[in-house]
């Protein structure tokens, strides 16, 4: 029985993927090296850190990770005060109807904590999630499982009994990791996402509701039985 649906929040509750776009670029190219947008998808769903490891590596950056990451969340921050957050088309409507429904509700994701509050606070949605989890606080992040299994032992339901909705790669790995349904979220505003993880994909939460994801998560079970 479904009794909890846990969210990722970048790309799924809010558009902040362009800040993360943006703010690398710039930074790569005053250090001498241009990129194409497309670059940075291979880290939707990755944490700051692991970003600028790797890129860091790539490119023999000559800072420190941490200072890339300040300068970074810096840009992003001008960037999300300029643009206010942008919150994903029907989300909110989803996310009460969901609560409505009877579900818990989590978030888990890559973003700091702090982060995530804010955000949610920002388009009226904190109230509606009994726990939020970043994976600043657990040891590995996505596709690793630990968010996710993070979230469901803090709302008390069994991870057999979640769903979890994302949007990337890394993202639907960790909750098929985590022994969850997962519902990947095509989002047609950003660039194509491999997917195959999900049990599910839809392009929209504008019909979507506790009854939709029941029935998803009923016919998985079905199929894995």
């Amino acid at each position: 029985m479904l009794e909890a649906i846990i969210f990722d929040m970048d790309g799924v509750l809010v558009d902040s993927e362009y800040t993360y776009f943006q703010s690398k670029s710039q930074i790569l190219k005053e250090a001498g090296h241009e990129v194409e947008e497309s670059y940075h998808f291979q880290f939707m769903g990755t944490t700051s850190d692991y970003m600028w490891e790797q890129m860091k590596q790539e490119f023999s950056l000559p800072l420190s990770v941490p200072e890339y990451v300040e300068e970074m969340t810096a840009l992003r921050q001008e960037m999300i005060q300029r643009d206010g957050v942008q919150v994903i088309p029907h989300a909110q409507a989803f996310v009460k109807r969901l609560y409505e429904g009877g579900l818990k509700l989590a978030v888990a994701s890559s973003s700091s904590l702090a982060e995530i509050k804010k955000n949610l606070v920002e388009i009226g949605l904190s109230e509606y999630f009994s726990e939020v989890v970043s994976t600043e606080e657990v040891t590995h992040s996505k596709p690793a499982p630990d968010v996710y299994l993070a979230a469901a032992e803090r709302i008390g339901i069994r991870p057999e009994h979640c769903l979890g909705i994302e949007d990337t790669k890394n993202g639907t790995g960790a909750v098929r990791n985590a022994g969850m349904v997962c519902v990947g979220f095509a989002n047609p505003a950003f660039p194509k996402q491999d997917l195959a993880h999900a049990d599910v994909v839809v392009s929209s939460f504008e019909t979507e509701d506790a009854a939709s994801l029941a029935k998803i998560y009923e016919e998985v079970r079905a199929q894995d039985a």
